[in-house]
């Protein structure tokens, strides 16, 4: 079973300490009311930034595009395990829609 990283969406912008792989990291996730969606920035435990605005698409890894040594071992994934949605938007993110650290072997998946 994953584990998923809780979001109040209705206190965005929301910035807080997480630890990954036994490293920590600061995430701080956005709201774009225009185009309903969702960024996440990321900076390391100094607080610098690795990545700003990732923008979160269903099924797509976060960060996944970019090459970076200092980013959270584990895979972040937004997701929606009942396969009802096709995107994030505003109404389904932390109701069916979840950020899931991906962290579940494949020897755990039989």
């Amino acid at each position: 079973m994953r584990n998923y990283i809780p979001f109040d969406k209705n206190a965005i912008p929301e910035r807080f300490e997480i630890d990954l792989a036994e490293e920590s990291f600061f995430l701080e996730i956005n709201y774009n009311e225009i185009g309903d969606f969702f960024t996440i920035d990321l900076f390391n435990a100094d607080e610098e930034p690795l990545v700003l605005g990732e923008k979160l698409r269903l099924g797509i890894p976060l960060w996944s595009d970019v090459p970076n040594p200092n980013l959270p071992a584990p895979t972040l994934i937004p997701l929606d395990q009942s396969g009802k949605e096709i995107r994030v938007t505003f109404d389904n993110f932390d109701e069916t829609v979840f950020v899931y650290i991906d962290d579940v072997g494949d020897e755990d998946e039989l």
